[in-house]
């Protein structure tokens, strides 16, 4: 049997391993250049699979478009670009990838963390313009002895504070739907969102992006916490009020940030580039030349399974909290 599938945002899905792999079954493979919801919407009419990144949406009105639609590939972990609870009632199923780049996320975390805490770029653009001078840097503060806080608990978080252990740090989590016995086992303290933000030196956020915790970082948020505290997120740009963390910053209400990610992507002339407190990166977290072939080919060899009418490994349930 042929099967027909379109893949999106390749940016992420390796050339290579994706040939490979759909090698294994009847295929033609069409890849779409816009990531406009009706242009989606027409590539899929007469689709058996799509595979996508973050960047494209599969909204409802995707899903209706298609009339033999039976998979939807999200090739990453987060699944708040598509509309799942309609996948489901479609009776489209939807596979992720929930192990992807659990190495690399959890290492730049703390890349930005140490970037951040030890003032790198400040450094790094101080002895380029010719100077030799740490006091540009001051004031700088031991990571030791700091209390880390972890907003949600999944494979990420867990792998980072995993990484943590050894530099002398206390690690305090939030997460709704993680069993406390599971942080217990990292010697991490389960603690409410309240508490996480007034007791913690670094804030590293971790959460999906739902409307549960859509702007969850926002001016109240932000005013809980030390006025020396450094904001990391490798998760979701949408989870911070990017205007609220400008205001905090400038107002010396927060010590510093470190973003991968953005509330747009990219986030054209934001005010907060112009900041030596905050360190920016373009959404790389996740890269390394092995992730993306483990990401291709996972998500790949799931979308086969369910065109061959098998059950899929990694499933979406749409009744699923944070993960």
């Amino acid at each position: 049997m042929s099967y027909k599938v379109v893949v999106s945002d390749t940016k992420v899905i390796d050339g290579e391993t994706r040939a490979a792999v759909l090698d294994a079954v009847d295929a033609t493979v069409e890849t779409i250049a816009s990531k406009e919801p009706a242009a989606v919407a027409r590539a899929v009419k007469d689709v058996d699979a799509v595979i996508v990144d973050a960047g494209t949406q599969v909204t409802a009105e995707v899903i209706d478009a298609a009339d033999s639609l039976k998979v939807v590939g999200r090739a990453g972990i987060g699944v708040d670009n598509i509309d799942v609870q309609a996948a489901v009632e479609a009776g489209v199923t939807v596979v992720n990838v929930p192990e992807y780049s659990v190495e690399e996320v959890s290492t730049h975390t703390f890349a930005l963390v140490l970037a951040c805490l030890r003032k790198i770029p400040t450094f790094d653009r101080s002895v380029k313009r010719g100077e030799w001078e740490w006091a540009v840097g001051q004031p700088i503060r031991r990571l030791a002895g700091s209390t880390v806080g972890l907003v949600a608990f999944g494979k990420l978080a867990s792998r980072f504070a995993a990484k943590l252990r050894g530099f002398d740090v206390d690690v305090i989590a939030y997460d709704p739907y993680a069993p406390e016995y599971r942080m217990g086992d990292l010697d991490v303290e389960s603690v409410t969102f309240e508490t996480l933000l007034s007791d913690s030196d670094i804030v590293s956020l971790h959460a999906p992006l739902t409307d549960e915790t859509r702007g969850m970082i926002d001016a109240d948020a932000l005013d809980q916490m030390h006025d020396d505290a450094l904001l990391v997120n490798t998760a979701r740009g949408g989870l911070v009020d990017e205007t609220a963390l400008y205001d905090a910053l400038v107002s010396s209400d927060l010590g510093g940030a470190g973003l991968d990610v953005r509330e747009a992507e990219p986030p054209g002339d934001s005010p907060l580039h112009d900041l030596d407190s905050v360190v920016c990166t373009p959404h790389v977290a996740w890269y390394s030349e092995a992730s993306r072939v483990e990401l291709t080919q996972t998500v790949t060899e799931d979308v086969i399974r369910v065109l061959r009418g098998e059950a899929p490994e990694n499933p979406i349930d749409p009744e699923t909290g944070w993960f």
